[in-house]
């Protein structure tokens, strides 16, 4: 993925019309910041989908392989999903398999906290729509290697640049990300 590819324009304007609002929120570290991102906003829109998933399997593929992605959920979920999509459409990435990660085993059935294409072994990709501090996608990491699995990428739509590339490089995982906030203009 190149920076002037036509495709990484039009997500972020998508991104900037329907999931960007300057204001002041407090995140789900604590901490207050000036704009908001709800990344679902454009992970639910069919452009918004095919455009992440597009861009962010490109990522994956030019870079160390990986057998699985996967992030927390319920966040990941849709960007996991848009990366699957995309992979269906690519023969490189034909057996990429995808999974979620519970916060708490589940109560009922199997009682698992790592749901779908996860396998013991596998080297894997966290997927993230939006970092700040990185804790929610540390917290998948270190259930994903609790299970037996390799992390051996994390990539998020949006780095907001608070802290979460130095958490992942401190457990010797690079964080790659499709934008970051320069890009937003805040």
């Amino acid at each position: 993925m190149t920076r002037n590819d036509p495709r990484r324009q039009q997500l972020l304007d998508l991104i900037l019309d329907v999931s960007f609002e300057r204001r002041e929120v407090t995140l789900a570290s604590g901490r207050k910041s000036n704009f908001y991102l709800d990344l679902r906003q454009t992970l639910m829109r069919p452009q918004g989908v095919k455009l992440a998933g597009e861009l962010a399997l490109e990522a994956l593929l030019d870079g160390p392989p990986v057998a699985a992605v996967g992030g927390m959920a319920v966040g990941a979920v849709p960007f996991v999903s848009a990366v699957l999509g995309a992979a269906a459409g690519d023969e490189r990435a034909a057996d990429l398999l995808g999974f979620f990660v519970r916060k708490e085993k589940k109560k009922h059935g199997l009682g698992r906290q790592l749901e779908g294409g996860f396998e013991p072994g596998q080297t894997v990709a966290l997927l993230e729509d939006t970092t700040t501090t990185g804790g929610s996608t540390l917290e998948a990491l270190d259930i994903v290697e609790a299970a037996g699995g390799k992390v051996a990428r994390v990539l998020c739509l949006v780095d907001r640049g608070e802290g979460a590339a130095e958490a992942f490089a401190e457990r010797g995982v690079n964080l790659e990300a499709v934008f970051g906030r320069e890009d937003l203009g805040v």
